[in-house]
Formats: C-alpha cells, sequence, structure tokens
C-alpha cells in the first residue's frame, strides 16, 4: 500500500532525565531512575516519588504573557532545540502550511491552583492568571503563536493516549495535504489535581513504580514535554504506523483481557503492513498498576509473542500522563537514531527482577540489551488511557541509502 511519508524530522525533550539530548540518551540507556524525587506537599500527610523536571524552563515572552504557566514553559523547553528546524520550515512552507497538534491532560491547572489559593487568602485570583493558561486549547495557541504558524492548531485531551494520538493527528494532516509540516506532541506538568485523584484511587505506589513485579503496587507520576517536527518527507524516522481503539470498558480501569490494547497494536502492524517478528523492541505503557501490567502483557504476548525485548521507561520518568504519548515516542526515536551495527540499544526494563508468575512470560529487556535488526528498524510504542482510549504507534528508519 502507497502512502505519503510522515517523517519525524526533529525532537525537542523535556523530562526528569533531562534537556540535553545525550545526557537522555546515557541515562535512558542506563536505566537511571535516580533523578526521581520525592515530593511532600502536593498529597496532603504523605510523600511520593515524582518524576518532576530539575532544569530550569525558559520564561514565556512577554508578548505572551497570558500563556506563561509551567506546562507551557515544558512545551517551550522542548521547543528550544529544534527551534532552527521548525523556523526553517515555516519559512520554506509558508505561516498557513504549518500546524500545531498537541496533547495534555493537566494544561495549566498547577498555576491555576496556585491562583485559587490566593483568592482564598486575598479575595481575588492572583494577576498573573489569565483563562488561558488553563483551557486544553491554550497549548497549541501557545505553541503556534510562539512559532508564527497560522495553519490549523489545537489540542487533543485523551487521557494517558493524548500525546500518542496528537501525532497520529499530525501525520493524518499531513497525509491529506492539509499541512507541509506539523509541530506535534505533548506536554504535561505536575499538579495537585492529578496526584490526589490518583492517591484516592490508590493507585500511586508507596515506592518507585515496579511494573511486572509481583511486589508492584501502583504507578510513579512525572511532567514532561517532547515535540517533534512531522513532515512529508521521506528518510530519517519515520511514522509508519498508527492503531487505535476506544474500548470503553470502565471510566479508569482497562479492559482485563487487554482486548483494546490487542486491537491497537494489531492495527498499528497492519497500518505499517509490518508483521509482528519485523518488530525489534517494544516500549510498554507499563504503569506498573496491577491491572495494567496483567492486561498489557496477555495482549502482548498474543499480538507479538514472549521473545520481543520490551520495557517500561516509567520507573525513569515517572507517567507523565498526557504527554507519555509523546515522551516514549521520543524514546523510541533515540534508539532508532542511536542504531549502530544492524542493532538498537534498548532501554533496561527497570524493577526489582521478582516476576509476577501469573503474568504473561513477555521478554522484559536487561540493561545493555541489544536488538538486532536488518536493512530497516522498527520499534513500537504503547499508550493506554483512562476510558479505553488506546493508540500504539510504529516508528521505523532504513539503513539503506
Amino acid at each position: 500500500m502507497s502512502r505519503k511519508p510522515c517523517r519525524l524530522a526533529a525532537l525537542g525533550h523535556v523530562s526528569a532525565l533531562g534537556r540535553v539530548r545525550g545526557e537522555v540518551w546515557e541515562r535512558l540507556v542506563a536505566g537511571d531512575s535516580s533523578r526521581l524525587t520525592l515530593d511532600s506537599e502536593r498529597v496532603p500527610e504523605r510523600s511520593i516519588w515524582v518524576g518532576e523536571v530539575r532544569e530550569s524552563l525558559p520564561e514565556i515572552p512577554a508578548a505572551l504573557a497570558r500563556f506563561a504557566c509551567r506546562n507551557n514553559q515544558l512545551a517551550l523547553a522542548a521547543l528550544e532545540p529544534i527551534a532552527a528546524e521548525v523556523t526553517a520550515a515555516v519559512a520554506r512552507f509558508g505561516p498557513a502550511r504549518v500546524g500545531v497538534v498537541l496533547g495534555t491532560s493537566t494544561s495549566g491547572v498547577g498555576d491555576a491552583e496556585a491562583a485559587v489559593a490566593h483568592r482564598e487568602k486575598t479575595g481575588v485570583l492572583a494577576r498573573e492568571f489569565h483563562y488561558d493558561q488553563l483551557e486544553f486549547g491554550g497549548l497549541a495557541r501557545f505553541v503556534a503563536e510562539a512559532i508564527g504558524a497560522r495553519g490549523p492548531a489545537y489540542t487533543l485531551s485523551t487521557a494517558c493516549s493524548s500525546g500518542a494520538r496528537a501525532l497520529a493527528s499530525a501525520r493524518s494532516l499531513v497525509a491529506m495535504g492539509v499541512c507541509d509540516a506539523v509541530v506535534s506532541g505533548a506536554a504535561d506538568s505536575l499538579c495537585g489535581l492529578t496526584t490526589n485523584g490518583f492517591a484516592a484511587l490508590g493507585a500511586i505506589s508507596a515506592g518507585v513504580t515496579n511494573p511486572w513485579s509481583v511486589n508492584r503496587d501502583g504507578l510513579t507520576l512525572g511532567e514532561a514535554s517532547a515535540l517533534f517536527l512531522v513532515t512529508g518527507e521521506p528518510g530519517g524516522i519515520q511514522l509508519l504506523g498508527v492503531g487505535d481503539s476506544s474500548e470503553a470498558h470502565h471510566m479508569s480501569a482497562p479492559d482485563p483481557e487487554g482486548r483494546g490494547a490487542e486491537t491497537a497494536m494489531r492495527g498499528a502492524l497492519e497500518d505499517a503492513g509490518l508483521a509482528p517478528e519485523q518488530i525489534a523492541y517494544l516500549n510498554l505503557h507499563g504503569t506498573g498498576t496491577p491491572q495494567n501490567d496483567a492486561m498489557e502483557s496477555a495482549a502482548v504476548e498474543r499480538v507479538l509473542g514472549t521473545e520481543l525485548p520490551c520495557s517500561s521507561t516509567k520507573p525513569l520518568v515517572g507517567h507523565t500522563l498526557g504527554a507519555a504519548g509523546a515522551i516514549e515516542a521520543a524514546f523510541c526515536w533515540l534508539v532508532l537514531a542511536e542504531r549502530a551495527g544492524g542493532a538498537l540499544s534498548v532501554p533496561p526494563h527497570v524493577w526489582d527482577g521478582a516476576r509476577d508468575p501469573a503474568l504473561a512470560m513477555i521478554h522484559l529487556a536487561a540493561k545493555g540489551e541489544r536488538a538486532t535488526y536488518s536493512s530497516a528498524a522498527y520499534v513500537m510504542t504503547n499508550s493506554f488511557g483512562f476510558g479505553g482510549n488506546n493508540c500504539t504507534l510504529i516508528l521505523g528508519a532504513s539503513d539503506s541509502p
């Protein structure tokens, strides 16, 4: 099947692993979870581990002050490394031919919480607060104004699949000829609303998330942003396959059989025109909750078997919710970008090694493991969200000229 190429031409990233590509890559393949921090402020009478961004973030330009919030600062930090490529794309294609499609689940909630707290004390909202910081669409509008794009600009919020679905939507805009380039990805910031919400669900780990372990007891939350420049050009790293499903099994729990997850993975393979054995590495959704790991392992075994190297990167950066699909696609992009000698260095699965015998025996990648491929390398990443919003992406790169 002939399809217009979808090149992920440039990547900017910020997470608990850092902002500098080389440092992030080293920490990723080392399985470095040391940059998680203990937070005692957000959940009353409880300390939790979080994947908070430690690096200083860029200030929002004065002309865009109405968008000034931490979530948009994360997006701006991810935009900075690809600013030259994005500027060149706007100049080359024209502002009206460049779109922005992003995902988030928190937007500027953290800053809104501070503004409301200020109102409780003083009777008025904080002077710095503006509704554009909180409104979901503000993220895409902010980035569009920051780069001077005038094409379609919108934000998706489908829980933990938001970032992956944003990339899928960007591919569609390019394939349909609506845009020649799209800045796409996601940003999500830590806030009291989500930390207390997951705490109320009993879903936050007492320690650091421990996916696939018999001792797993929940997730670790994080914040991050990853932005890609998406074009319709051949070569480089391509977004080859998208599979999604909306199982609507439960408001917050996945289908225990993993049927929605299976549909998404099979759909991505079909869309990419690939057989399961052609996938070299799978980035698991891997939240470390009892229900997710059970259903995902069963679905992976049915679709991809038990030999494929798999890992969850959430013990390194936390579950970044609406940004998870984009940040984990970014990790897959790095795996492909750093390929050498017909092999991929894959992120290790970081856990206590006490395997849950009730889970399907999929292959969890060890530190230093490399996955081999022939002339082209293909990797898959899963994102499964509340309400059964599931999305799987396949990225690929060829060594052929």
